[in-house]
């Protein structure tokens, strides 16, 4: 039997939340501390307080007891919620937490693109990071002399690579940290959500990269939002939840499986609320709040069908003024194939504080079937404020608006476009003559 790239077998992260966290000691404070101990009981004693209960100590599994195996030259998906614990996994996967129980195996050498620039020192220019991460790899300078000149090239830093790091702006950082991680050969690629600060072009190109590293036997583990991408690139899916792997299959079923996960955070129940923002969250950055369907009167919709003319009322929370903020929604099919987007196009400035925009659709073109919600918040084509793929999902029912005896449904045609047949005038001209 064949040894797997990665085997995990019952995983678990427990993470200790609100615990005042131990700072270094010096020799200085281990004195004082000795000292001021017995004061301190005493003081304690007399407000009839354990020592420990001013302290908030809760616990939360980011992982509990996962287990897989990915076989080498496999292109795997991870998705999930936010806070389902994918990061977690990779995380220990590279060694940079330890997990609380399990164990998890990586066979062959490992590249990782887990945040913006891991694994760069500020100090050092894109060349010498190169370098390092190399030798951090095991690679041997003449095997990373051969990748550098593609390395460059791809992340398109040429004119700044012999310029420290930290003075890039946070798109070269990521260009020069993927191309480092893809190109210096690994046998394990594992990539984060990262790409979603890059723009569009920038997307595709990795994209690109990864679907190339995974068709030449290397494996690859990829977490991402991009549910389009999940499906396309990889050949297996897991979807996490709440810490616990709920399913592991096909991706396009996976992506399936998460779909059925999405429903208004805050437990409510009323049909039009597609998305509502879970009450517990901070509220500290700009987000979207919710998302609701109403009817043209601006009534609550508890059904669409084919062709209604609906409202989608958009409720966002913005930590300051934005005059060319925009909104941006997306409607995408099962396989999460974009079929609408609908852009506020920076002509509603958006204010500080939670506020409503409505979006209205004269004739929703969606046939029959089901489909995912997304939504974004951004200041231009790449600097995302805010931005979930999928924020929930929604039927659309049947209507024979063509009136041919079958309405259309998602599996004849994408979307059902209004249209009407006519002889042209001409026709008649000549018929006439």
């Amino acid at each position: 039997m064949n040894q797997p790239a990665i085997r995990v077998e019952h995983l678990s992260k427990l993470y200790h939340i609100g615990k005042a966290q131990a700072r270094y000691h010096t020799l200085r404070d281990a004195i004082m501390e000795t000292v001021k101990a017995p004061a301190r009981r005493v003081s304690a004693a007399l407000r009839r307080l354990p020592r420990d209960e001013s302290r908030a100590d809760a616990t939360i599994w980011a992982l509990k007891d996962v287990s897989f195996e990915v076989e080498r030259g496999e292109a795997v998906g991870i998705i999930g919620r936010n806070g389902a614990g994918k990061s977690t996994l990779l995380k220990i996967l590279t060694r940079i937490t330890e997990p609380t129980e399990g164990t998890a195996d990586l066979y062959g050498r490992v590249g990782s693109l887990l945040e913006v620039g891991t694994g760069f020192h500020p100090e050092l220019t894109g060349r010498e990071n190169i370098y390092l991460n190399g030798a951090i790899l095991g690679m041997r300078r003449a095997e990373i002399e051969r990748q550098f000149d593609e390395i460059v090239a791809f992340a398109e830093v040429e004119k700044f690579i012999d310029t420290p790091v930290k003075h890039y702006s946070s798109g070269m950082y990521l260009r020069l940290a993927f191309a480092v991680a893809a190109h210096l050969e690994p046998e394990i690629l594992l990539v984060d959500e990262v790409l979603a600060v890059g723009d569009l072009a920038f997307q595709q190109k990795c994209l690109g990269k990864m679907g190339e590293v995974a068709s030449q036997g290397r494996t690859v583990l990829f977490v991402s939002h991009n549910l389009e991408a999940i499906i396309s690139l990889c050949s297996r899916a897991f979807v996490l939840d709440q810490g616990r792997l709920l399913f592991s299959g096909e991706s396009e079923q996976a992506v399936r499986r998460y779909t059925q996960l999405l429903r208004p955070s805050d437990g409510s129940t009323a049909p039009h609320v597609l998305y509502r923002r879970a009450v517990n969250e901070p509220m500290g950055k700009t987000c979207i709040t919710s998302v609701e369907v109403l009817s043209d009167d601006l009534q609550p919709k508890l059904d669409i069908y084919t062709w209604d003319e609906v409202v989608l009322r958009v409720g966002y929370f913005a930590e300051r003024d934005y005059p060319l903020g925009q909104v941006i929604l997306d409607i995408r099919d099962h396989k999460q194939h974009r079929l609408i987007v609908l852009d506020s196009g920076q002509k509603l400035p958006l204010r500080k504080g939670q506020n409503w925009l409505d979006c209205r659709v004269l004739r929703l073109p969606l046939s029959a079937g089901e489909y995912t919600l997304g939504a974004g918040i951004t200041l231009g084509r790449s600097e995302w404020l805010w931005r979930e793929t999928i924020l929930a999902r929604f039927r659309v029912h049947a209507r024979d608006v063509f009136e041919i005896g079958r309405p259309p449904t998602v599996e004849r045609m994408a979307v059902a476009v209004e249209h009407h047949w006519q002889e042209p005038s001409f026709v008649a001209v000549a018929t006439q003559s």
